[in-house]
């Protein structure tokens, strides 16, 4: 479109088919409202390459494999390797799960993403008083190194990645894995795998904390020093959009709450001396897809673009590695529904086209029956083969970026590079994300965002399908998991047991070494592995931590 002529020529079409829309849809009975995006842009009926105008191909979008990589972040992508299809399980006992990933690898699963209950999560033992009710529950209860050995029991753990899903208590549950993995024989320098550590997104979005967030992200960031020098394959922290979206915020805020975490701890490595292209190429990001196609397609693109830009521009990194955007998805669990839960194949399905499309690294299906229970293993089977059907029988594994040069996703790409850049802004306006957290103004933006969405179903400006239109009254015709009462009364037994023959003095050593190390501000997880390998609990080394940082009470909202 560089001749003027033509443009002329565009603009007058343009004009004059915008004219035959509006006298076609004045002529209709019940026209639909003007649509907009998920965030709240109006959105065209059509869109041409005028939406493009000033953008420069190589400089915004590039080839796959080049700056910015907005359009993948490998020269090969699918067609050098597919993506790594993971699913998530952690259900009941540890042997249970164990039997459960067993059997996925055996239907071709390629990574695990492993489920930790809530007292793991949160530093406490399955005997703590507020504990007993959540055993076992969202995930296994893991409160030692003796059930980190039976979890990964016979699995190839050379071969297969786990990803472990825990951020207050990363470093005990890091710990736990890396000996397990030295007692199989696996050197450090061999180990591969990521633990999520994202613990600033607890803050905004889940809630499962456990010290301040200024302790807490210098603990986060220990796990970059330690494994940067000491276990080089693993991928020490998965910044996690996905968690953000799943409490309520928009598909923007997902993108710019996410990218100021990631700010956050990329500061503060820095701040310690590290050089930004001896750490980034370790990060790793988590994001959700939802059910609108072009925008979550357009999102991914975006955040390639953006991450690329902004850690050569701000931080200088060199090494075309530290640029790429090296991201998982899964499927927003909070788009899956308890009414029919047969549709939520459909919804999985869109989740695994949008994610093929997007380009990303690895994929996380969830499973029908997830917004009733934990997966069945059929159901867990399916989501799996959904994948599978997608990447050998669909063809978008074919072709690198399908949709680039769309003039609609173009325009949503830049669009949402835009938008997220402006909330950004309003971050550094508050003294950055360390301080918009802790003011609770993040939380608030959420939940109003949370709060529109919710309206807008409630009175059907958005449509969930079987839920508040094309409904039925009838019950599901398939059985749900049930957790196992028994866990928990099991669970503690063991951890009784394990104390009755530990060697107390050696662990009340590891634990006070702990402590002074925290108090020194030193890096704490060479302390902590010595604690795990004196077969301390997750309780134990919280609780060691607790003494020194305390715990933090969120502020409360006027």
């Amino acid at each position: 479109m560089n001749d003027e002529a033509a443009k002329k020529d565009l603009r007058e079409a343009v004009s004059e088919y915008e004219k035959r829309l509006s006298d076609t849809l004045a002529r209709q009975a019940n026209p639909r409202e003007a649509p907009e995006t998920s965030y709240g842009m109006p959105l065209k009926s059509v869109y041409t390459p005028e939406d493009g105008a000033g953008r420069e191909y190589l400089e915004d979008l590039g080839l796959p494999g080049d700056y910015p990589f907005t359009r993948g972040i490998r020269p090969d992508m699918y067609r050098g390797r597919l993506w790594t299809m993971r699913q998530y399980a952690g259900f009941d006992t540890v042997e249970e799960t164990n039997l459960r990933f067993r059997h996925l690898l055996e239907q071709g699963l390629g990574g695990m993403n492993v489920a930790f209950d809530l007292p793991t999560q949160l530093g406490m033992d399955p005997d703590h008083p507020q504990a007993a009710s959540e055993v076992g529950k969202v995930g296994i209860a893991c409160p030692s190194l003796r059930q980190m050995e039976q979890l990964f029991q016979e699995l190839p753990l050379q071969q297969v990645t786990p990803s472990l899903t825990v951020n207050a208590s990363a470093q005990s549950v890091l710990s736990m894995y890396l000996v397990t993995a030295q007692n199989q024989g696996i050197p450090f320098d061999q180990i591969g795998g990521t633990t999520q550590n994202d613990i600033l997104k607890e803050f905004i979005a889940r809630g499962n904390y456990v010290f301040p967030p200024g302790p807490s992200l210098k603990m986060a960031v220990d796990l970059f020093e330690y494994c940067g020098q000491h276990v080089p394959r693993w991928n020490f922290i998965n910044i996690c959009g996905y968690h953000v979206r799943e409490a309520g915020s928009s598909l923007v805020q997902e993108l710019a709450f996410a990218f100021g975490n990631a700010q956050a701890y990329l500061d503060e490595a820095i701040s310690r001396g590290m050089d930004i292209d001896d750490f980034a190429p370790r990060i790793a990001f988590n994001f959700s897809v939802f059910n609108n196609v072009l925008e979550e397609v357009a999102k991914f693109r975006a955040a390639r673009r953006m991450w690329a830009r902004m850690v050569k521009e701000r931080y200088g990194a060199k090494n075309p590695r530290s640029m790429t955007f090296r991201t998982g998805a899964g499927s927003g669990g909070s788009t899956l529904v308890a009414q029919q839960p047969e549709n939520n194949v459909v919804r999985v399905t869109l989740h695994t086209v949008i994610a093929a499309m997007a380009g990303v690294q690895s994929m996380h299906t969830a499973s029908m029956d997830e917004a009733h229970a934990l997966p069945s293993e059929e159901a867990a089977t399916l989501a799996l083969r959904t994948q599978q059907i997608v990447a050998y029988e669909s063809g978008l594994a074919d072709v690198i970026d399908p949709l680039g040069g769309s003039y609609y996703v173009e325009n949503l790409t830049d669009q949402i590079e835009e938008q997220a850049e402006e909330y950004m802004k309003r971050i550094e306006e508050r003294g950055g994300m360390l301080k918009a957290i802790e003011s609770g103004w993040v939380v608030q933006e959420i939940a109003d965002e949370s709060y529109r969405f919710q309206r807008e179903v409630e009175q059907g400006q958005r449509v969930i399908v079987g839920m508040n239109r094309f409904t039925r009254e009838e019950k599901p015709s398939f059985e749900f998991h049930r957790p196992d009462p028994n866990v928990a009364k099991n669970v503690t037994a063991d951890v009784v047991k394990l104390r009755e023959e530990r060697d107390e003095k050696a662990l009340s050593r590891t634990l006070d070494d702990l402590k002074c190390a925290a108090h020194e501000g030193v890096n704490l997880m060479p302390a902590t592995l010595e604690a795990i390998r004196a077969q301390a609990t997750v309780g134990d080394v919280s609780g060691a931590l607790r003494e020194v940082f305390g715990e933090w009470t969120a502020p409360t909202q006027p």
